[in-house]
């Protein structure tokens, strides 16, 4: 099992136009030299977050590393590059507002929005969405009280020193001014982003249609060469997972792979897989399966049972499915997910070199009645042993971290008292309980397993498909040991939080900054 840690390099304390093409030029010369261990480099605004596996590399050597390139990239000049043209039909919804509260007219503000050449400071929230600056001093507005619960696709918008493109629906509170007449992402494409961090762009503006909405990019084939599996009937939320999506955080793609990495891997271990082989994550209500030609098969982890005629599998073993078999899932109550693997794997189309779903930037899909999965290869032999995962307390605890934004009042406030599971997904889980002091930066990496706090005092545990930067106060991380069991935590359960800490408080954020 991996176990990410990473460090912020900081470039300066606020936005500087100057400092983030230093920043993207020491992320460009560490993409360029990339060394074994390093799982992702999150350009920010103001920092570059550097992530490694401690299980490859460690700290020192990964510090070396960025240190060797940093010279360079501090005396980097940037000089802007050839702009993008983005055509832009100015026909926003809050155009008129936005005229209204600077004093200007629609024209006027048209005409301001199209004058600069825009600097790209870095790209996320969603896959490929571009955050650009600076917007002209008479057109700047700060965000809307309420945000929007769906902005339109490809909406141009403004907010304080900011423009953006909202390349797929999703909520969001800035101002639109248009709607942009080329696509910035799209998975099918061979070249899905248009945009990078550092580069510059410029709306003209235009007149045209909205182009199509984005399709889904399929990760398995609609035809399999070996069909071994049918969907007679899908469950709650089935998945398509491998290791996961490395080295793309730059592009706001999310990491994907398994919640429960303990639980993926030994799935692929009982059938004789590789690591990182692709299987399926199965969440609270598993999938009904049909067998097309025998199978070897594991199912691994928690929240149900699989059964064949009315027989429960084993548990946490191989099992055979034959030909015209059934494989049903009853659910336990125990946890959220299970992972299903097939010896030999399954047959797959990555996409940007990992075959997991990613329902955000519209990349796989859940399992749907009727699809067949085929296998990937010829299966492998599988063990014989049995090793069970270790139950789950009906009174749980995850161990914390101090966080990048750590602070004594936080912690306690953290450790104080039980929380209760409100709501969760992939991208995080919601939580209720004593408030925490928490508070706003300037949009930065979101490192995996951070106990994420806004300024309403309600904690979020942000988990793989969380969006890659984020602009809220990270006080604490799950232990990365406890990240399986934060996996498995189901809605409206209760969980403990106890901080592992030592050293003044004070020093707690430090280990997040590289030494100057």
């Amino acid at each position: 099992m991996r176990r990410l840690e990473g460090f912020y390099v900081v470039f300066s304390a606020e936005l500087n136009r100057s400092d983030n093409g230093r920043l993207h030029a020491l992320h460009q010369a560490l993409r360029d030299n990339l060394i074994i261990g390093v799982t992702d480099l999150y350009p920010g605004y103001v920092n570059l977050y550097v992530e490694y596996d401690a299980v490859q590399t460690d700290r020192t050597t990964v510090c070396k590393w960025v240190r060797t390139h940093l010279p360079a990239a501090l005396d980097a000049k940037h000089e802007a590059s050839r702009p993008v043209m983005l055509p832009v039909r100015y026909d926003g919804e809050d155009l008129a507002d936005v005229a209204a509260r600077t004093g200007m007219s629609e024209r006027e503000v048209i005409c301001l929005h199209t004058q600069p050449d825009y600097h790209v400071y870095a790209v996320g929230f969603t896959p490929g969405f571009p955050f650009l600056g600076e917007v002209p001093e008479a057109l700047r507005l700060p965000r809307r009280d309420t945000p929007r619960l769906k902005v339109p696709f490809n909406a141009v918008a403004v907010a304080n020193a900011q423009s953006c493109v909202y390349v797929l629906p999703s909520p969001g509170g800035w101002h639109l001014l248009g709607t942009a007449l080329t696509t910035i992402y799209d998975p099918g494409r061979d070249a899905p982003f248009l945009l990078s961090p550092g580069d510059t762009v410029r709306f003209v503006e235009a007149q045209g249609d909205t182009p199509a909405p984005l399709g889904i990019r399929s990760l398995w084939p609609d035809v399999p060469a070996h069909p071994a599996l049918r969907v007679e009937k899908p469950g709650l939320l089935d998945l398509l997972v491998d290791e996961g999506r490395f080295l793309q955080a730059h592009h706001g793609m999310a990491r994907s792979g398994p919640l429960d990495e303990r639980a993926s891997a030994l799935a692929n271990h009982m059938v004789g897989n590789p690591p990182g082989t692709p299987l399926l994550e199965l969440t609270l209500l598993g999938p009904t399966l049909t067998a097309l030609q025998e199978v070897v098969l594991a199912a691994v982890g928690y929240g149900m049972t699989g059964q064949v005629a009315g027989r429960a599998v084993p548990a946490h073993s191989p099992f055979v499915l034959r030909a015209g078999e059934t494989l049903r899932f009853t659910p336990t109550g125990e946890g959220a997910r299970s992972y299903l693997a097939v010896a030999g794997g399954l047959e797959t189309r990555p996409f940007l070199g990992s075959s997991s779903v990613d329902r955000t930037g519209r990349v796989g899909r859940p399992l749907m009645a009727g699809d067949v999965l085929g296998l990937g290869s010829t299966a492998a032999l599988a063990t014989a042993s049995t090793r069970l995962l270790p139950r789950i307390p009906a009174d749980l605890t995850l161990r914390l971290l101090p966080g990048p934004q750590a602070t004594y009042e936080a912690l306690v406030a953290l450790g104080s008292a039980p929380f209760r599971v409100r709501e969760g997904d992939r991208m995080g889980i919601r939580l209720e309980g004593p408030s925490v002091p928490g508070g706003q930066v300037i949009s930065e990496a979101t490192p995996h397993g951070a106990v994420q706090v806004t300024p309403a005092g309600q904690p979020i545990l942000l988990l793989n498909d969380r969006g890659r930067i984020g602009g809220y106060h990270k006080p604490a991380i799950i232990h990365p040991e406890d990240l399986p069991l934060a996996a498995q935590l189901r809605p409206n359960q209760l969980v403990h939080f106890r901080p592992h800490v030592s050293g003044q408080p004070e020093r707690w954020p430090r280990h997040w900054f590289m030494p100057a």
